[in-house]
């Protein structure tokens, strides 16, 4: 029997896989950029949701992903102070390598993550952040400095993800360009990382960390290496952050320094929080909300009150500003009303219905219960008249 959950579930899979087919460019690259952010916020959801350890520096490591998987498949071009370099490998085993790169990082930091603990780790990991930043803008043969750099298009066994494709690709009489193909290989890589993450939550790890999050001390007691499961989550979370940037530089075909700074950790820690913490359907859920609500605020920007159209000297907020407010907001109003995000007000107001077994059996009929009168004769007490 397909319960309403499941069914639910079914229609919106279907919903994604039909959207190239009436999507334009706009909306297909927006949903890609949602889907990079669905990556890194389960990354982090991981990371700070489960296991409690507070990240700041998560936008160094998907610029790792984006910039590695750049240098792994692009090769060399220009000349003198603006010459590029790169390996030139299939698109494919860059981004492999990119996302291992990105986990290597985390390996690298991780002893570091293994000592420290809330803000004290935040505020280690924040220093990436700004050393992320100097190295983007003076590695120039890797990053292309201030300008970035062009992305090379992703192929799969001769099969090119690029426009400019020599072989056209159409389906049911609709063209099937870069961002359409793009397309499915980011919902197989989002969901690779749900599957992957509900895995290690529901089990041996996933509870290790839980109670790593509950109390160093008392998961010690109980046998859990706390050292070394940190170092495992801090590392299983850039994992996620290297696929997200590579996904990222993909879906927008240059990589620029400017993306990865300092607003790009805040908006994912946004992402967790709104979607509830430990909860990885609703750091999924609050990603697409947060990546997508800047997109929505610039389509519809003409007709909104106090939002001022991009590149207009109109009164209001920009709709990247507006969207910051509206979830910064939203954050407050989380953690005010409904501390468990999106995934606890999804569980609250979820409708119970009753076993069927149990709404099914007949209701149990009164047996009456025979009553006994004891006639044994008591003994007075002496001194006293018995009690006619």
């Amino acid at each position: 029997m397909i319960t309403g959950r499941r069914a639910a579930a079914a229609a919106g899979v279907l919903v994604l896989l039909a959207l190239p087919f009436y999507a334009d460019g706009f909306w297909l690259q927006s949903g890609l950029f949602a889907m990079a952010a669905v990556l890194g916020a389960i990354g982090l959801g991981l990371l700070t949701g489960t296991a409690g350890q507070l990240s700041l520096g998560h936008s160094f490591f998907l610029a790792v992903g984006a910039y590695g998987y750049v240098w792994f498949s692009g090769g060399a071009s220009g000349s003198g102070p603006s010459k590029l370099t790169g390996l030139g490998l299939p698109p494919l085993l860059a981004l492999v390598l990119a996302i291992a790169l990105a986990g290597a990082a985390g390996a690298a930091f991780s002893p570091i993550a293994g000592r420290l603990r809330g803000m004290y780790l935040g505020v280690a990991t924040l220093a990436l952040v700004f050393l992320g930043q100097h190295v983007m803008l003076n590695s120039r043969s890797v990053t292309g400095g201030f300008n970035g750099r062009p992305v090379e298009p992703m192929a799969l066994f001769g099969f090119s993800f690029s426009d400019a494709s020599p072989r056209g690709l159409a389906v049911l009489g609709v063209p099937f360009g870069g961002l359409e193909r793009l397309w499915y290989l980011g919902l197989a890589l989002v969901a690779l990382g749900l599957f992957t993450a509900r895995n290690l939550q529901q089990g041996r790890p996933g509870r290790a960390l839980a109670a790593l999050r509950d109390s160093g001390t008392a998961a010690a007691v109980m046998g859990v290496p706390v050292a070394r499961y940190r170092c495992a989550a801090f590392t299983v979370s850039c994992l996620y952050a290297g696929a997200g940037g590579a996904l990222t530089a993909l879906a927008f075909k240059r990589v620029v320094p400017d993306h990865f700074g300092l607003a790009l950790s805040i908006d994912f820690l946004a992402m967790i929080v709104i979607g509830g913490l430990g909860s990885v359907g609703g750091a999924a859920a609050a990603a697409v909300l947060v990546s997508l609500l800047p997109q929505v605020l610039t389509v519809y920007a003409d007709r909104l009150p106090l939002i001022a159209p991009a590149g207009s000297d109109a009164f209001g907020a920009t709709p990247g500003e507006a969207a910051r407010y509206l979830y910064g907001a939203a954050v407050v109003l989380i953690l005010t009303l409904a501390p468990d995000g999106l995934a606890g007000l999804a569980r609250r107001y979820r409708p119970r219905r009753a076993p069927a077994a149990a709404a099914a059996a007949p209701a149990p009929v009164p047996v009456p219960v025979p009553v006994t009168v004891s006639r044994t004769a008591t003994r007075p007490s002496p001194g006293k008249e018995p009690t006619p």
